[in-house]
């Protein structure tokens, strides 16, 4: 016996009821036809409502295409990390901020162009049927919609509201926010197409667009958003997927509007390449304008020497020399030439040195071929510090100064320059022990020309320094020329595979079928969730197969709700099913009574867990019942704490149980008839201060003995057992105890007093009544088989009942069937 209510006990406290989590959300089918239908109603708003969005997407490949007619000491494209090092570098250009600065400006997307329907106003962008060119260095208002509508004669009206005092605006230019001051309203203007608009937030011009048509009273807006949170938002949209880290990108964005994606897209590839191009022509582009000062330069000595030559050979008259002496002066020429050769070296090597110790950035280093330098080692050199402060440029732009890339790249650059330096210390060793050669030499050759006359001397002097020149100048102009060919044969490591394309986008955000079954779930969902919640928290009792399944205590009958204005439904409606109920308790009773063979007056008490679960109803209703059979009964309230059932019979409190306790009255003076034949009340009487004292006496005992004298069936309302001692003192005198439960109310920990009462046996004969039982209550379909006349068996029961209750209005019954039921 204790094994079986250790093992109830368990089941309450742990276990869930999935039978009744069913059965209650079959009960909120009303919600869930409300709630999907309601889902599905949003879903359409929304969808009416919003634009549609699109996807489409771009492919972009990063090759290795080094400039076939570079050489080592001028190439640019040293690839120093291979060709994932640069798609990882072109994606963290693609991400950032100052490359969509480029592509926001480039398009002007920071203008909007709208066209109104009947939920939105729509971003058209190129379908608008014009264009607005802003005047440069102007402020324009910020995020405020302006109403373009097209007159006759190629006139328009420029329409706006104001609500607010200040509006903010931005030169989009400078980029520069200000704020300026307006009077509140609606302003109209009117315009003419291709003619400057000055307006205090508008000034540019609006032109029509070719291939687009217009009708009079068309209206259309503009509305400009600021240059940031546009470059943002569009830097937010792109995504650049790199499949298995190959070479390949692809480039996706979503918009409302696909001209735009095409366009942006398409622009971002565009300036992508040109930057990319830019940084990877920058050598030759260093090395270019060096070539065009040294030309500039060498052109004006020429020009300076050939004039110089001119005039000498007029004024003395000599234009030819002999050919020794012109041997001679040849010689001397080569060994000059040799001289500014080397100078030139050494005057590379102290101007690279000097570069290398003082600067951080060594992208501005001119090509050393251009001085002459063959020395492989630091030709080399040179290319690696190039690519690597390049490669550090670029990272400059979108990476944090302090991330662990910098610091590889600054090692590596480090370490070039110590092995550079020195490379240029034992060159410049080996350039200067060649130079002193070159100028004995040089010596030499000038001790032969001093031999000749003076103005011979002079002549071959101003012949080698425009010759010297010319060979300076023309030696520029040749590596200028490799330079042009060079730079115009690079091209760009980004290579496009699939340029931008509507080819008939798809909505990706608006797929009605999908939403709608969103809606459905969702609506499906919430009363589902409800139901489960309730259930999951809810410890009251619905029906009485939960009751059956948390105690082993028997269940003697089943009553159904009342619907009369007090407690007496037996008395008032004799043919309900509520006292059809009370007639089969009677049964349950009187089989009780013979099955443990008590003979004479019988009593019953009536108790339950707490007040409000209708004990005083049952015990006004089984006394109904036995009285109406012809039984003398008594109804005793001992309910002494907090009497009822006074007001029920409609007769005063002022004389009852607790008077004759004390000894102030008799049975016969405390007795009360009633309007129910054979039945008497005794009312509880005054609240005495020791209520539980007064029930333990032997005045207790002599009271119930003077009424089994006079009475066939004794009917004791006592206190609530879950909240006073009372009724156990009651127990002793009692030959059946009923234990009162209410649907929906009771709850079913109350019930573990009353199980433990039971297993220790301190209660005999007890059983429960199950009150206020509702067929259509919380998921109590189809119980009731046996429990009471008439439940279970629905409308079979017709005309054999009073109708329960009073026939409701429409709304009444809508409002009573969704209901939420708990």
């Amino acid at each position: 016996m204790n094994d079986e209510f250790e093992l109830l006990e368990s089941q309450s406290q742990s276990s869930f009821d999935v039978k009744a989590f069913l059965i209650r959300a079959l009960s909120y089918w009303k919600w869930f036809i409300l709630c999907i239908g309601l889902g599905v109603f949003i879903v359409y708003q929304q969808n009416i409502r919003k634009q549609q969005s699109y996807r489409l997407s771009t492919q972009i490949s990063v090759e290795d295409d080094k400039n076939p007619l570079f050489t080592s000491n001028t190439s640019l494209t040293f690839n120093w990390g291979g060709v994932s090092g640069k798609v990882k570098t072109i994606m963290t250009n693609l991400k950032s901020r100052s490359h969509h600065e480029k592509v926001v400006d480039s398009l002007a997307f920071y203008i909007s162009y709208l066209k109104q329907s009947r939920f939105r106003k729509d971003d058209i962008y190129k379908a608008a049927p014009f264009k607005l060119k802003l005047t440069p260095n102007t402020f324009q208002v910020l995020n405020h919609p302006i109403k373009i509508t097209f007159l006759e004669d190629e006139k328009i009206e420029i329409q706006t509201e104001f609500e607010t005092p200040t509006l903010r605006t931005q030169n989009f230019n400078t980029k520069e926010h200000k704020t300026i001051s307006v009077a509140n309203g609606i302003k109209k203007y009117q315009a003419t197409l291709n003619t400057p608009i000055d307006l205090p937030f508008l000034k540019g011009m609006i032109t029509k667009r070719a291939k687009r048509e217009f009708g009079v009273g068309d209206s259309y807006y503009i509305q400009l958003s600021d240059f940031d949170g546009v470059v943002y938002n569009y830097k937010s949209k792109l995504y650049i997927d790199n499949p298995a880290n190959s070479s390949i990108l692809n480039l996706s964005m979503t918009d409302v509007n696909t001209s735009k994606i095409v366009d942006y897209l398409n622009k971002s590839v565009d300036i992508l390449r040109k930057d990319q191009l830019d940084k990877k022509n920058l050598f030759v582009t260093n090395t270019i304008a060096f070539i065009d000062k040294q030309l500039a330069r060498e052109k004006a000595k020429l020009s300076s020497r050939a004039d110089s030559l001119n005039n000498y050979r007029e004024k003395n008259k000599i234009f030819n020399l002999d050919e020794e002496n012109l041997l001679i002066n040849e010689k001397l020429s080569q060994f000059e030439v040799e001289r500014d050769n080397i100078n030139r070296k050494l005057a590379y090597y102290k101007s690279l040195r000097t570069y290398l110790e003082t600067s951080n950035a060594f992208t501005d280093l001119p090509a050393p071929s251009i001085a002459g330098i063959d020395d492989s080692n630091i030709l080399n050199n040179i290319s690696k510090i190039n690519v690597l402060s390049v490669q550090k440029s670029k990272y400059e732009a979108t990476v944090r100064s302090d991330a662990s890339i910098f610091t590889d790249l600054n090692n590596q650059i480090n370490g070039l320059k110590s092995v550079l330096l020195e490379n240029i210390s034992s060159a410049t060793g080996g350039l200067r022990r060649e130079l002193n050669f070159v100028i004995g030499k040089i010596g030499q050759s000038n001790s032969k020309i001093r031999k000749l006359p003076k103005d011979q001397q002079q002549l071959l002097s101003i012949q080698r320094q425009y010759a010297l020149s010319e060979q300076t100048y023309n030696m520029f102009l040749a590596k200028r020329g490799e330079a042009d060919i060079i730079k115009s044969a690079s091209v760009s490591d980004v290579q496009i595979i699939d340029t931008a394309k509507d080819t008939g986008a798809i909505p990706i955000d608006l797929k009605l079928s999908a939403r709608y079954v969103f809606a459905f779930l969702g609506g499906f969902l919430l009363p589902l969730l409800a139901a489960f919640l309730f259930t999951f928290f809810d410890n009251k009792l619905h029906n009485p197969q939960s009751l059956e399944k948390l105690s082993k205590i028997p269940l003697l009958g089943v009553v159904g709700k009342n619907t009369t204005k007090n407690n007496l439904a037996v008395h008032l409606k004799p043919k309900s099913t509520v006292a059809e109920a009370f007639r089969s308790l009677r049964s349950s009773l009187q089989y009780i009574y013979k099955k443990h063979a008590v003979d004479g007056s019988k009593t019953v008490m009536i108790t339950s867990s707490v007040s409000g679960e209708g004990k005083t109803f049952c015990s006004i209703n089984i006394a109904t019942v036995f009285a109406l059979s012809g039984k003398k009964t008594v109804l005793v309230g001992l309910d002494l704490r907090k009497p009822k059932i006074f007001d029920d019979f409609e007769v005063k409190n002022s004389i009852g149980s607790v008077n004759y306790l004390i000894g102030q009255k008799t049975l016969s003076e405390i007795t009360q008839q009633t309007q129910i034949e054979n039945l008497d009340l005794i009312v509880s009487g005054p609240v005495p201060p020791n209520p539980s004292e007064l029930l333990i006496g032997e005045t207790m005992d002599k009271f119930i003995e003077e009424l089994k004298a006079k009475y066939d069936y004794i009917i004791l309302d006592t206190p609530p057992i879950g909240l006073v001692a009372d009724a156990l003192e009651l127990a002793e005198y009692v030959d059946a105890t009923l234990y009162v439960v209410r649907q929906d109310y009771t709850k079913k920990g109350m019930l573990s007093l009353i199980n433990d009462k039971f297993k220790r046996k301190e209660l005999s004969n007890i059983s429960f009544i199950y009150n206020f039982y509702d067929q259509k209550g919380t998921y109590g379909y189809g119980y009731g088989y046996g429990y009471g006349y008439g439940y279970g068996y629905g409308t079979y029961g017709n005309g054999y009942h009073e109708d329960e209750e009073r026939k409701k209005g429409l709304l009444s019954k809508i409002i009573s069937s969704f209901k939420l039921k708990k």
